[in-house]
């Protein structure tokens, strides 16, 4: 009998024998230095944080920068005055009511958006016919000109021609022609309804991306145990939905606290500052008073809210959490 044949063994230079060396000299080196990470990175974020820089963090601090200085209605500088601009801005007798209005404005508008949103996605989720034309029809608000869809709601209903004034009257909603747009209270209440109205399609095509995301077997397996529709919705589709409920709110935030268009294409002509907001009045700060250091104030006390209300939704809601 012979005696068995000895493996073959590998050069000490072949693969197998360089694998251990390389494991060793890598472990000697050490993890990847984080700097190195992000000196590598950088020819890929560089023209992304370029834009940053000069869109939002070089003009967001030259704004808090002229609310110091003292500005001439022609644009002369005239040197720094500190928190004077502030001070200015909190002696206006007019300001606790803009900040109210702004508190309604943004809270109505965002929250009757979302909610008929959730209704509207719920629908063009469902199959019908004439579906695309519909969801296509949905779009038309989004697409549109603001300014467009504001003036065509302001001669719509003007009392003395508007159709929709007509209309209200011959369906006996009305005894005679009303001003909606011509008393601050109703006309900042249109302004809302034209906000929701344009903000609507983007909220409800973001919703209804979220709700095609949720897969099926999750709700078929919600009706095999037993849950209605209301408590597949509530239960299962809605925490589904968090990560588009976000989305859509920030941004209807976001959007909606910096609107300018609506309100001063129905509530610009009227006297006073009762259908105001804090955009508004920075708006009338610069264009009628020429007041250019109060607006920047009045600009940044904005830009502070926006992202108190942003993180204290984020905060208090949390979006985004795991389950």
């Amino acid at each position: 009998m012979t005696a068995p044949e000895a493996a073959p063994t590998r050069a000490p230079g072949g693969a197998a024998g360089r694998a251990p060396g390389a494991a060793a000299g890598r472990a000697a080196r050490g993890p990847r230095s984080p700097w190195r990470a992000t000196a590598a990175a950088l020819p890929w974020l560089g023209p992304a944080l370029l834009l940053i820089f000069g869109v939002v963090i070089f003009p967001a601090g030259y704004m808090v920068w002229v609310s110091t200085r003292q500005i001439s209605p022609f644009g002369v500088d005239r040197g720094g005055v500190g928190l004077r601009n502030y001070q200015r801005l909190l002696q206006f007798e007019a300001i606790g009511h803009v900040l109210t209005n702004t508190v309604a404005w943004v809270v109505g508008v965002v929250a009757l958006t979302v909610l008929i949103s959730l209704g509207l996605a719920q629908f063009l989720d469902k199959a019908f016919p004439g579906r695309r034309l519909v969801r296509l029809a949905v779009i038309v608000p989004w697409a549109a000109s603001v300014v467009m869809t504001s003036t065509v709601f302001v001669y719509g209903l003007d009392p003395f021609y508007g159709v929709m004034n007509k209309f209200l009257v011959d369906v006996h909603l009305l005894s005679q022609p009303f001003g909606f747009t011509q008393q601050p209270l109703t006309a900042f209440l249109v302004s809302m309804g034209v906000a929701v109205f344009v903000s609507l399609p983007f909220t409800t095509y973001t919703l209804l991306a979220g709700l095609q995301a949720i897969p099926g077997d999750v709700l078929e397996a919600a009706q095999v145990d037993g849950a209605g529709r209301a408590a597949t919705y509530r239960r299962v589709v809605l925490p589904m939905l968090r990560p588009a409920l976000a989305v859509a709110t920030i941004i209807n935030i976001i959007n909606v606290f910096n609107s300018l268009p609506i309100l001063r294409t129905i509530t610009g002509s009227l006297p006073g500052y009762d259908a105001d907001t804090t955009t508004t009045l920075t708006f009338k700060f610069i264009q009628a008073d020429r007041q250019i250091g109060t607006a920047s104030a009045l600009s940044v006390v904005n830009f502070a809210l926006v992202l108190t209300v942003i993180a204290v939704y984020l905060r208090v809601v949390r979006p985004m959490r795991e389950d």
